[in-house]
């Protein structure tokens, strides 16, 4: 890092506050935290920070109108802030841009992409910075004439010249004066300029005489040539025509866009990329979960993530035996992160599935698979059942909510509870993979769904919670119950969206 960066992160979750100062601080970022939109402003307004880092949903002042506050204080000092936020829709991305954003990144944080996006951003506020005080430096030549001004007669014989314009083009004031100005020109100016200026005096259409600050090619005494900022004026000394020019170098300028649209490059070409890969691994996920086992006449099914990814998977499928093995399992986080964590469940859990192996076993197996291929921190809640013809179940639960026995009539006849660990937390023994014996009869319907269903809030955070899943099961016929918990859930939401993946699956025993 060129430059040393103080970095605001601002968000009302201590854990997220934590985690992404540990991660700024190893990038050498200078940290200073807020809890909410107006401790974020008094600390801006304090210590003057070079980039934010924005949550959207917080107490006293959201996001967005920090942001708002932010940017107006900001005056003509650009000061990027990315929001970091579990809201992905396309309105918050717009709301987001709209409030002042520079960039909008999706809950929970893909610190490849933000590291990425922090680079690339370094680099532009070095440039920035560079180009400010290339300005700044500009202002203070203009003050006190230190730009190049270059007088010339009618015949474009050099009159007068200021020390800059020596020290811009290179050559000593004794060379200059007297001598035709397009000495400073490169071709094919060199040649023409005789021409147009003659042209000019004519009668005819100027060129750059009056046109304001043009951006031209000078050339230098050692033949180099240099973009440079020409303006030309005319004016009447003693009765004769004469033209005054400021020139000015902008070769730290010219670079620095040049180096600003490089990188806009470089970060489009990632983007493709990240693109490209998102299509490929999209593939991949529904291939492994769109299995023929979903379609079983018995099983009704629902997956609705919050990202471009879902962390929530259901699967279904029959052994030989005719046993009907189904799961429907939660990973943490959301998106990429989180479906990848699923892809070992789902293909352990069929694998063994269809041969008829164990409950426990296959409880036991995806664990295993788990600890040994997802860093600590990244586990699955899951819940399992496996109906025998026999009429009884069985069935287990780690980190889920409660599993739902309902009869024909829709009423819940027996609850059954999370009593053991989500997978890929610790080795289990013999009784942490022991599933629940349950007795069904014909007509008897399973419920499973993910904590995004219950806790999926409306305009007033009110959660749609199992009272209302439990309602919109009790209203509607067997084959029906599915879609009406998803009317019921749209409609509590209203406008909103759930903040949390959301899957439900009803199994007719």
């Amino acid at each position: 890092m060129s430059i040393p960066l103080k970095v605001l992160v601002v968000d009302d979750t201590a854990t997220n506050r934590q985690i992404l100062t540990v991660f700024l601080k190893k990038l050498s970022f200078s940290v200073v935290l807020a809890e909410d939109g107006a401790q974020a402003i008094e600390s801006f307004t304090r210590e003057q920070p070079d980039l934010v880092l924005m949550d959207v949903m917080m107490p006293v002042m959201d996001g967005y109108e920090a942001t708002r506050r932010i940017k107006a204080m900001c005056g003509e000092r650009w000061v990027p802030v990315i929001f970091l936020s579990a809201l992905d829709k396309e309105e918050n991305l717009v709301a987001g841009l709209d409030a002042g954003g520079d960039d909008y990144l999706h809950k929970p944080v893909n610190f490849v992409i933000l590291d990425a996006k922090l680079r690339s951003l370094i680099r532009t506020l070095d440039l920035q910075r560079r180009l400010d005080e290339a300005r700044r430096r500009i202002g203070a030549i203009t003050d006190t004439l230190v730009d190049g001004v270059i007088t010339i007669d009618e015949t474009g014989s050099i009159q007068w010249a200021n020390p800059a314009v020596e020290a811009i083009f290179g050559y000593p004031h004794g060379e200059l004066m007297g001598h035709n100005v397009n000495m400073l020109m490169p071709e094919p100016y060199h040649s023409k300029h005789d021409g147009f200026l003659a042209s000019y005096i004519g009668g005819g259409t100027p060129h750059i005489i009056g046109r304001g600050q043009r951006l031209v090619s000078g050339r230098r005494k050692d033949g180099s040539h240099f973009p440079m900022e020409l303006g030309v004026s005319e004016m009447q000394v003693d009765g004769r025509r004469n033209f005054v020019g400021v020139v000015r170098d902008v070769t730290q300028r010219v670079e620095a866009q040049h180096q600003i649209e490089e990188n806009a490059r470089r970060l489009q070409d990632y983007h493709d990329v990240q693109e490209a890969e998102h299509a490929l691994a999209d593939d991949i996920l529904k291939r492994q979960m769109l299995r023929q086992g979903l379609s079983d006449p018995a099983v009704q099914h629902w997956v609705a993530p919050t990202a471009h990814f879902s962390g929530d998977i259901v699967a279904a499928t029959r052994c030989p035996q005719g046993k009907l093995y189904v799961m429907l399992a939660d990973a943490t986080g959301h998106g990429l992160g989180a479906a990848i964590c699923t892809l070992p469940v789902l293909s352990v859990f069929y694998s063994l599935a269809e041969t008829g192996a164990e409950l426990g076993l296959i409880i036991n197996e995806v664990n295993r698979q788990l600890l040994a291929t997802m860093p600590v921190g990244r586990f699955v809640a899951a819940g399992m059942v496996c109906i025998a013809l026999d009429h009884t179940a069985q069935c287990w639960l780690g980190g889920m909510p409660d599993m739902l026995l309902i009869g024909a009539d829709g009423k819940v006849k027996e609850s059954l509870r999370s009593e053991h660990l989500p997978l890929g937390v610790i080795e289990l023994d013999a009784e942490e993979t022991r599933s629940k014996v349950v007795s069904v009869t014909a007509g008897d319907q399973f419920v499973l769904f993910s904590d995004g269903l219950i806790e999926a809030g409306n305009a007033a955070e009110i959660q749609f919670g199992l009272d209302g899943l439990m309602a919109s099961l009790a209203s509607a016929q067997s084959t029906r119950r599915l879609e009406a918990v998803q009317n019921a859930l749209l409609s509590h939401m209203g406008t909103g969206s759930p903040h949390d993946d959301v899957s439900l699956m009803i199994i007719n025993c």
